[in-house]
């Protein structure tokens, strides 16, 4: 399923930080997101398995296919909430989970996604608010797989398990504490 933008007030992107559940608990709670959708892109496996990618072998990334307001929520801000709540200087890695399927990458939807996932980049590593260079990946989306029914809200579903609360809660907590003005204010229905 591509989505690609519709119409003026609908855009999406399709982001890889690491495990895809901790993207999606974080932009569930971004002020003009419309919908996230945990899944696959990258690789050359058509349609692949969570046990698939897991193996490394199928060259997907678990990313998060983020729709959004831009009226709301620009394409930008999408972008510096993806690079506060991951490293993106770490290679194939994030924390404890390492492969290329946790590999950092913006896949861009249009021209325009392209050249501003480049300018945000150059400035984040101009800033030096990154001490390494960063490795994330800006390539086009070719095709994005919906990851398995269990993977789609997990987070909201299993905020009590062990690694939800050791490596999920953490990257929420830095979120509302940096972008407190960008939480919903009203779960959508």
């Amino acid at each position: 399923m591509n989505q690609h933008a519709t119409n003026a007030n609908r855009d999406t992107t399709t982001l890889g930080g690491g495990c895809f559940w901790c993207l999606e608990a974080v932009y569930d709670l971004v002020e003009g997101v419309k919908d996230v959708v945990s899944g696959y892109s990258g690789g050359k496996t058509p349609n692949p398995s969570y046990e698939q990618v897991c193996t490394g072998r199928t060259g997907h990334a678990e990313v998060v296919q983020v729709t959004f307001d831009p009226s709301v929520i620009s394409f930008r801000e999408i972008l510096e909430i993806f690079f506060t709540i991951h490293d993106p200087t770490t290679l194939n890695r994030q924390g404890a989970d390492v492969g290329t399927q946790y590999r950092s990458v913006i896949f861009y939807h249009s021209e325009a996604q392209k050249k501003i996932a480049e300018d945000v980049i150059a400035e984040l590593e101009a800033s030096n608010a990154v001490k390494n260079p960063v490795v994330t990946q800006v390539s086009p989306l070719d095709t994005f797989y919906r990851a398995e029914d269990y993977h789609q809200e997990y987070f909201a579903q299993h905020s009590r398990q062990p690694y939800c609360r050791a490596v999920i809660s953490p990257k929420v907590a830095k979120f509302q504490k940096h972008y407190a003005d960008k939480l919903k204010l009203s779960v959508d229905l």
